[in-house]
């Protein structure tokens, strides 16, 4: 047994630094590998203030917003374009594409579709016209949403670790195809154990503070929901390794709601951040 854990380890880490020499190879170094996660920001409104966000690491955009990372001048800034993976909303451009069949139910609240995440065709389909065009771009990073929207729809334990297994393909494939890109789930815990090696980092939302899209307003987050929520963190962070970040909300013009409950995650060593409901304006609160 001590043995196997030996060579488990030797095996583990010449796979890491072969990955690197290759990717330095070409002369790209990703960014994980240059830097720890310090904060990050999220704002899926229209046309991003860039000068307020360049002051962040990381920037989590709406990719329909307009802006173009290839054309932004400062390179501290890391770009990371939302997807969502679960689900599609009939705005995208690549919506008419997605066959018929492949949509297995539909998410009320957000008005948008479940996809089958079983189909074997999505994650070609998802990585050549959802990843690629936004990697063009220039964006290098990508936060992967929905990533729990099949239990809206499955009933079976075989139709959950159907849908589990099409997530795992689904990451994979964009690892593959783009292996310097910055990957961060939302939520996604139990596919941990199979996708660790491919992503950077893992977020989740209201840990203290919530928002409502049903009933349009701000939440306090149940103790016991924070209890679950911190005992998957405690996983992430202790087995993988794994930066984690909490993304809470407050409204936009009570600031004081906003320090203090960046204040109350960092205190977990956690990275925060705390945005409006619809992350629609940009928070000033930055943990350095």
């Amino acid at each position: 047994m001590r043995y196997t854990s030996l060579f488990s380890c030797i095996r583990d880490s010449l796979r890491v630094l072969f990955g690197l020499a290759m990717t330095y190879s070409f002369g790209v170094a990703p960014a994980w590998a240059q830097q720890p996660l310090r904060n990050i920001a999220f704002y899926y409104g229209a046309a991003p203030d860039v000068k307020s966000l360049q002051q962040f690491q990381f920037a989590v955009l709406e990719p329909d917003s307009g802006f173009v990372p290839a054309a932004a001048r400062d390179k501290k800034t890391q770009w990371i374009a939302y997807i969502s993976v679960g689900e599609v909303a009939s705005s995208r451009s690549y919506y008419s594409a997605i066959p018929k069949s492949w949509v297995i139910g539909h998410n009320a609240e957000w008005h948008s579709e479940v996809i089958d995440q079983s189909a074997p065709g999505w994650p070609k389909f998802f990585v050549d016209n959802v990843v690629a065009p936004l990697w063009k771009k220039g964006y290098r990073g990508f936060f992967l949403d929905t990533l729990d929207s099949y239990q809206l729809v499955v009933k079976s334990d075989e139709q959950r670790e159907q849908a589990r297994k099409g997530l795992v393909a689904v990451i994979r494939a964009i690892h593959r195809r783009f292996p310097t890109a910055v990957l961060i789930l939302n939520r996604g815990f139990e596919l941990l154990p199979a996708v660790h090696n491919d992503i950077y980092a893992v977020a989740f939302e209201s840990l203290f503070k919530g928002w409502s899209e049903a009933n349009g307003k701000y939440i306090d987050v149940p103790s016991d929901a924070r209890v679950w929520l911190l005992a998957q963190v405690n996983n992430v962070t202790t087995k993988y390794k794994l930066p984690v970040i909490a993304i809470d909300y407050c409204p936009p013009e009570d600031l004081q709601c906003s320090r203090d409950t960046v204040r109350r995650i960092g205190e977990l060593n956690l990275i925060p951040y705390v945005g409006d409901g619809r992350l629609q304006t940009l928070s000033p609160i930055i943990l350095e």
